[in-house]
């Protein structure tokens, strides 16, 4: 079973928003108590959050569908529903979030940071909330918002100052084991180290943590090996130590081919050529690789490197090199640019923003693209015409109606807002108040027929009787409407 896993990808769903409720107050003595439904609760969001425990994404790779509870929904009584709550994941340090096409969402380093990676849907506004002047007693309430939904992929670069790079077998694994506490997989064969290693060292008034990345070799920037898998790894590091086997038996193998092999695959990976470099020639203690170190340092000394000869059995060179490593580290650091606190950035709305744009599309359809917009439209229950009258007022309270006529869209044209299609009818609804009528039904909404209304046939009734009484040639016949013989 895997121990380590340092890339998934997550399928996250935040929690949706509770409904609004309709409800009017019915009590004795109470003959016009007035709407009194609830507003929904809030859906649950997810957050990410640093925790300095954690060091894999192991649980992620096993449970990788995470969803938010769900607000509950609104009662009579003004009772609201309750929110859902919101879920936090725990990542390493070093966390990456990235969409599924990769793009950066966010770099997650130092403990306790968070990021909320999905919201959680608006609770729907019950129709005492929606209650007005005009409206006294609404027949509908908003929908619950539906939640966040998306696929991230997190991607662990482990946070450390030092990596240990090499081929396999050149003994970081041992370098790292003598110098820290840490306790890798050690064995004679090539790619013991499976996963990175963290170990950290303390030297006097020094600390800093090593990496020991598992072994490279050429190709490992296009795949091959373990090299595309673990490169990633020393992205964060301050200072890179090339490990190089000096007693090495393959053929065609020396520490300088070795290091120009390396180098050409952190070249090829990219973003790493300003890391400063120590070469650590280890494996001293055994008398062909003393030897062999001794004829290839001039050659590296020469190409800028600080060559230390180093035995992780007999832990020769091993201060010396320790101490550098720490030099460099400190270097790194008070050259780094001090830590400033995160800023919270407010970016108002522009003045002459409408916070929507409206597109004519090639087929003749325009589509309405805002956050209001369409979360007005994901909130109303298209079941209710007079919840869908009330969508109507305020997408022309908002000015949609009017730069519709301006964009050109004449009556029964296609208008798409969200997952919505509406064949466009600006004259049942633009300028037009609202008229109270039977809860749930909109009077602006209603087939116009061509049979005349009550009052109408009243009064051409009256106007038949009084040419009749004038005698202005009314024939009797005229006062029986078809209409009226009941």
């Amino acid at each position: 079973m895997a121990t380590f896993v340092d890339r998934v990808v997550l399928h996250l769903q935040a929690g949706d928003g509770g409904h609004g409720c309709v409800s009017v107050l019915r009590e004795k003595f109470k003959p016009f108590g007035g709407p009194d439904g609830g507003n929904g609760g809030h859906g649950g969001s997810v957050s990410l959050v640093v925790d300095p425990q954690v060091t894999t994404l192991l649980d992620f790779h096993f449970h990788p569908h995470v969803k938010a509870d769900n607000g509950k929904g609104g009662a009579g009584s003004n009772r609201d529903g309750a929110n859902g709550r919101n879920l936090v994941l725990k990542v390493p340090n070093g966390t990456v979030v990235q969409t599924a096409d990769g793009t950066v969402l966010a770099d997650m380093v130092g403990a306790g940071t968070t990021f909320e990676v999905a919201r959680g849907g608006r609770g729907g506004r019950g129709n005492a909330s929606l209650a007005n002047a005009k409206r006294k007693a609404p027949g509908f309430a908003e929908l619950g918002e539906p939640g966040d939904q998306l696929d991230i992929v997190l991607e662990l670069k482990s946070v450390a100052d030092v990596g240990l790079v090499g081929f396999p077998s050149a003994g970081k694994s041992s370098l790292i084991s003598v110098i820290s506490a840490a306790k890798p997989k050690i064995a004679d064969y090539p790619f013991t180290t499976l996963v990175p290693n963290l170990g950290v060292v303390r030297l006097d008034n020094h600390t800093f943590t090593v990496a020991d990345v598992p072994g490279l070799i050429p190709g490992a920037a296009t795949g091959k090996g373990l090299g595309l898998e673990f490169l990633r790894h020393i992205e964060r590091c301050a200072v890179l130590v090339h490990v190089i086997d000096s007693a090495t038996l393959e053929p065609g193998r020396d520490p300088v081919a070795d290091i120009d092999a390396i180098e050409a695959e952190l070249s090829q990976y990219g973003g790493l050529a300003d890391r400063p470099r120590l070469v650590a020639v280890n494996k001293v203690d055994v008398p062909d690789g003393r030897d062999l170190a001794e004829i290839v340092r001039p050659d590296l000394e020469e190409r800028g490197y600080r060559v230390f000869e180093v035995s992780a059995a007999t832990r020769e060179g091993l201060k010396e090199l320790t101490y550098a490593m720490a030099e460099l580290v400190d270097a790194e650091r008070k050259a780094a640019p001090p830590a400033e606190p995160t800023r919270i950035v407010i970016r108002p709305m522009a003045v002459d923003d409408a916070g929507f744009t409206i597109t004519a599309e090639a087929d003749g359809s325009f589509t309405v693209r805002g956050v209001r917009p369409e979360r007005w439209v994901k909130q109303t229950n298209f079941d209710n015409d007079e919840a869908i009258g009330y969508l109507a007022d305020r997408l022309a309270r908002l000015g949609v109606e009017d730069k519709l006529a301006k964009a050109g869209a004449q009556p029964g044209d296609l208008v798409r807002i969200g997952e919505r299609e509406f064949d466009w009818q600006p004259t049942l609804f633009a300028g037009v108040e609202f008229v109270p009528g039977n809860r749930g039904t909109d009077v602006r909404l209603e087939e116009k027929s061509n049979r005349a209304s009550a009052a109408d046939r009243l009064a051409a009734r009256k106007a038949r009787r009084v040419r009749s009484e004038d005698g202005v040639g009314a024939d009797v016949s005229d006062d029986i409407d078809e209409d009226d013989a009941e």
